[in-house]
């Protein structure tokens, strides 16, 4: 947003709680990198230093190149800032803005938080349930939990790369895994990222019918892989449906888990025949990769699913809850969300003039929550700002010629 703003000669500032991309550094687990190489998963005018272009950086690597990037185009940031309330004047245009350091007006206020401020923990099970119970965010390693089995909630790419970590580590492993898509981490000597370019699916602006919440299992870790739980299965970690209930110290599980399973199957070999044709249309010469379309066996948790688990006789002594987080814009006191605290927005800009919001899942297409997505919907949003700040230029030097004229009247 700084970058595009500084481009239209727009004054600006940029207020960060914390550090750069501070999230990166302290909210995530330790093994944690990209799920996008890094040739796609950057701003275009800045590549990665020392690290192979198909390579998935790590999220020290990630955080560096944001306070790299930030000083190459020297962006104008006051860190250690936090927002705490943001309101509408009511006789002038424009906001004030309530900081931990004084207050600011402004004419423009871009909400550039995202939709991941709040960690979400289903009410399942009580706080006195005698096990530990962690969100993914406030995982780190292994060696941080009790000894005895993990019970991992949540099967997109955060639960089933610690899910996998773990199970590397030597602990049991209880994954439940709830609807999602399987794309594969690569295929015919293209990763995952390249075929959702070439095939136009970035550039989507709707989702698809029943896709608002579905998750995606994707891993960058150890190299890039693609997931399949089948195998994770097959290696000993325990598959359970959707986590349901709990009483007197059992959780019970959905009845879905092969229907989950049948689904990811299908958007993986969705993929695939997308792709062929794509190959076959164009005449690329690329290799086949016929094994890429053999399921391995079902394991025995998916023969006879689990649909109640015993916490303790299971062993199990922590729970990582791995599902998601929910947008927090309690800040903003400006009548912009809907009744269910969503932003009411075109594009980014909302139903409120003056406020802005960038980083929203599906703002203006599935990239937009992607770090080079976000760098093009920031340019239109810079674009509006500009065009409005010229307006309004236009409307002051028109009234001081008035008043001037009014004055040489007088004389």
């Amino acid at each position: 947003m700084s970058e595009h703003l500084s481009k239209s000669d727009v004054p600006h500032l940029v207020l960060e709680r914390h550090r750069i991309a501070e999230r990166w550094r302290s909210e995530r687990w330790d093994s944690l990198v990209a799920n996008g190489p890094v040739w796609h998963d950057r701003f275009p005018g800045m590549e990665f230093l020392d690290i192979d272009p198909d390579a998935f950086a790590p999220k020290e690597k990630v955080a560096d190149y944001f306070v790299a990037y930030a000083k190459l185009i020297a962006v104008p940031i006051r860190c250690g800032v936090e927002v705490r309330l943001v309101h509408k004047n009511a006789d002038r245009p424009g906001f004030r803005v309530e900081t931990s350091d004084g207050v600011i007006e402004a004419n423009n206020v871009v909400a550039a938080t995202g939709p991941f401020q709040r960690p979400v923990i289903p009410t399942v099970l009580p706080d006195n349930a005698g096990v530990l119970q962690i969100h993914s965010s406030a995982y780190r390693n292994p060696h941080q939990l009790p000894d005895g089995a993990v019970l991992v909630v949540g099967a997109g790419s955060s639960g089933v790369q610690i899910a996998d970590e773990l199970l590397n580590a030597g602990r049991q492993v209880y994954l439940s895994v709830g609807p999602h898509d399987r794309p594969p981490r690569a295929y015919r000597g293209r990763d995952f990222c390249w075929w959702l370019g070439v095939l136009g699916k970035w550039d989507a602006e709707t989702q698809g019918p029943g896709t608002e919440h579905v998750t995606i299992a994707v891993s960058g870790a150890r190299g890039g892989h693609t997931v399949d739980f089948r195998r994770l299965g097959a290696q000993g970690m325990t598959l359970v449906g959707l986590t349901k209930s709990y009483k007197n110290g059992t959780v019970t599980f959905a009845r879905d888990l092969a229907d989950n399973l049948a689904r990811g199957d299908a958007s993986y070999m969705s993929l695939l025949d997308e792709a062929d044709a794509y190959v076959a249309r164009n005449g690329l010469d690329l290799p086949d990769e016929l094994d890429a379309r053999k399921i391995e066996p079902d394991p025995e948790c998916v023969i006879n699913p689990i649909l109640e688990l015993n916490l303790a006789r299971a062993g199990i002594t922590s729970i990582i809850w791995a599902t998601g987080f929910a947008a927090d814009y309690s800040w903003l006191k400006v009548d912009v969300f809907d009744e269910r605290g969503r932003p009411r927005h075109q594009r980014g800009v909302s139903v409120e003039p003056g406020i802005y919001f960038l980083g929203l899942p599906w703002q203006s297409r599935r990239a937009s929550s992607f770090i080079w997505g976000v760098w093009h919907d920031a340019k239109y949003l810079a674009d509006r700002i500009s065009t409005q700040r010229k307006y309004l230029a236009y409307h002051e030097s028109s009234k001081r010629e008035t008043r001037a004229q009014a004055g040489k009247g007088r004389q």
